[in-house]
């Protein structure tokens, strides 16, 4: 996994025990070492706005894009939530530089974006933007695992303006977020189907656009819509990982005029995401037309394809619709130039949006239905070499909706809008369609055996509904189509081939734990009656109460047991702790363990015995796992001068490790 940037100084973990000839005492320290905040320096103001939290090149990044009034150098900075304190971010708080150049004249101002690296998984982050003494609000996010199944969701044209309603556009999409993320809480990834917003460079639209806050806190994968493509402001406003900007992804050929364009792609835990600009699809308008994609696509597969489970494609122009886009030349072109590359890579799902309706394609190969006897509706599909599912969404703002058209005799393959022999009512390659004139969402569950691809409503016939508060039809019953009821759901299965595909999941493995204890029963240790020596002191001897050290940690660090005695009492009569030695030893070899050298008693060297701590016993870096258990053999030596009593003192244990 990828080392985090941000860092949390952690110091050792020490755990005692207080063990004498009277009890046994346990108690547990912990030591975390943490940045404390400094208060901001004075910086010159700029107004922030339009942030937006992007997917970044993996699930351990994150985009972050903004806009601002002045042109000073700015960043993003990062700490995990629970080092806020007070909702001030730590002194040592992870900061990542932003890029960005000035906006085209009609959007004012600048744009600035920056990437998040170093990520660690199930953790939740603040991150503001901008400069010391001059920070936005602060955002969150939260990761989650890094491997296995997981939920996003995808969103068909909000096209926010389109309706000439600006305010009730901005809040059917605002509601739409807000019922996707309340029913989706775990929803990993937010997926756009294109036209953001209805002008390419209305930067009123785009502020009703971004004002949910969703789009600070869940990663979206922004797409470039044919409403979004003929100005700067898309680019202004998203940065997207591993882009290709070159001519060719343009529809004029020309990355410098004042048009959006490029294809990127991103893996996401198991599933490639590929995402093209589909307003360039003629070589005639200038830019390298479909074929450009089909390449692009080709060596991003050829070149990643074996790094995710799944493949999934995402573009604004659906060439599989059923409405007033189903028949436009343009689609008809594309109909014809991708389908049969899209099958010949392996591709699972294609995404898409322009025709403000929903649909569900058979399984299509090279351009045909693969199964001539697919069901419509079907739940579960098994797509077999070379089947490709498309979907397309509706809208997610209520500002436009499209009505499904009639099939013609123009054919059923190819560039054809004939009926379906199954249901002629229908276009010969969907099994569903699907129009209401209620907003709604796709979510796609991301199994390891299976895509779940569900299209949800996520309003009624009632505001916010831009188009049928105008007076436009709605035949959504509330009470059985509510809110958050399914239109339709669909299972795509993988395709193993002629062998037998065999899954396991490998966890994340346990870190494993360091510890000790007394072994057995922490009774006394009684030294019995000091006996007379040489007629200048006196002796005792005693072994401790043996330390049982377990260390099953992965990480394999060293480890230490040491110990230090107190003062021997016995009511306001004492004598020094320093003339007590030991003799360590091991009594069970595991886990690395060495016994510590032997200590002498301070009546024999003047020294200081175990009045100071003294190592009972220890393990180097790398030693094997496992447990152990050492003992001592006690020396005491006891000046004559001492008066005669019953003295107890505690030994206090101390086990350290990194």
């Amino acid at each position: 996994m990828r080392s985090n940037a941000s860092h949390q100084a952690r110091g050792p973990v020490r755990t005692r025990v207080a063990t004498g000839a009277t009890a046994a005492f346990l108690g547990l320290t912990v030591a975390f070492a943490g940045g404390v905040s400094s208060p901001a320096s004075a910086a010159e103001a700029s107004t922030l706005s339009g942030i937006v939290l992007g997917v970044g090149a993996n699930e351990t990044q994150r985009t972050v894009s903004w806009y601002s009034s002045g042109d000073t150098a700015q960043k993003v900075q990062l700490a995990p939530t629970a080092q806020l304190t007070g909702g001030e971010f730590p002194a040592d708080a992870v900061t990542f530089d932003a890029l960005g150049a000035a906006n085209i004249a009609s959007s004012g101002g600048y744009n600035r974006h920056a990437t998040i690296t170093g990520l660690k998984e199930n953790t939740a982050y603040s991150y503001r933007v901008g400069s010391e003494g001059n920070w936005s609000t602060a955002y969150s996010f939260k990761t989650q695992d890094f491997e296995g199944a997981y939920d996003f969701l995808f969103l068909g044209d909000p096209q926010i303006g389109s309706s000439g309603d600006l305010a009730q556009d901005q809040a059917g999409w605002s509601d739409t977020l807000d019922v996707a993320t309340k029913a989706n809480p775990n929803a990993e990834l937010l997926v756009s189907g294109g036209d953001q917003i209805e002008s390419a460079n209305n930067e009123d639209q785009w502020k009703s656009f971004l004002a949910p806050d969703q789009l600070r806190q869940i990663p979206y994968a922004a797409t470039i819509g044919n409403h979004d493509v003929g100005g700067k402001a898309y680019e202004q406003h998203f940065s997207t990982p591993n882009t290709d900007n070159s001519a060719s992804k343009y529809a004029n050929g020309n990355p410098a005029s004042n048009t959006s364009g490029g294809d990127y792609w991103y893996i996401y835990k198991d599933v490639l995401f590929i995402d093209l600009n589909s307003n360039s699809y003629a070589t005639s308008q200038g830019g390298g037309g479909d074929e450009a994609h089909t390449k692009y696509v080709t060596d991003v597969i050829n070149q990643h394809g074996s790094e995710a489970k799944w493949k999934v494609l995402v573009y604004h122009h659906s060439i599989y619709s059923p409405a007033s886009h189903a028949k436009d030349g343009d689609n008809k072109t594309r109909r014809v130039d991708f389908p049969t590359t899209f099958s010949k890579l392996g591709v699972d799902l294609v995404l898409q949006g322009h025709d403000h309706s929903y649909s569900r394609s058979y399984l299509i190969k090279n351009g045909a239905k693969a199964d001539p006897e697919e069901q419509p509706g079907a739940a579960d599909v098994y797509p077999g070499p070379g089947g490709v599912l498309y979907v397309t969404a509706n809208s997610a703002s209520g500002s436009k909706y499209y009505d499904i058209t009639a099939p013609d005799n123009s054919g059923t393959s190819g560039a054809g809008n004939g009926a379906d022999p199954l249901n002629p009512d229908s276009y010969w390659y969907n099994s569903v369609q699907n129009q209401e004139h209620v907003r709604s969402y796709v979510k796609v569950q991301v199994r390891d055996e299976k895509l779940v691809v569900e299209n949800v409503r996520s309003s009624t016939c009632d505001a916010p509904n831009s188009e049928v508060s105008h007076g436009d039809w709605c035949n959504n019953t509330t009470a059985a189509q509510p809110v958050g009821s399914i239109v339709d759901k669909v299972s795509i299965h993988p395709y193993h081939g002629d062998g037998q595909s065999l899954q396991v999941n490998v966890p994340n493995a346990a870190p494993g734990e360091f510890g000790w204890t007394v072994d057995g029963y922490n009774g006394l240790v009684d030294l019995g009656t000091a006996k007379e020596e040489n007629g200048d002191h006196f002796t005792a001897s005693g072994k401790i109460n043996p330390i049982l050290v377990s260390d099953t940690r992965r990480t394999l660090s060293p480890w230490s047991v040491s110990a230090n005695v107190s003062a021997f009492k016995d009511a306001d009569k004492t004598f020094a702790g320093s003339y007590l030695g030991w003799s360590p030893y091991v009594l069970d070899q595991g886990a690395g363990a060495q016994a510590g050298s032997p200590v002498a008693s301070g009546y024999d060297d003047q020294g200081d015995g175990l009045a100071v701590s003294r190592g009972l016993g220890s393990a180097e870096q790398g030693h094997a796992r496992g447990t152990s258990k050492l003992g001592a053999d006690l020396d005491l030596k006891i000046p004559d001068s001492v008066q005669k009593g019953g003295y107890r003192a505690t030994l206090t244990i101390t086990a350290l490790s990194s």
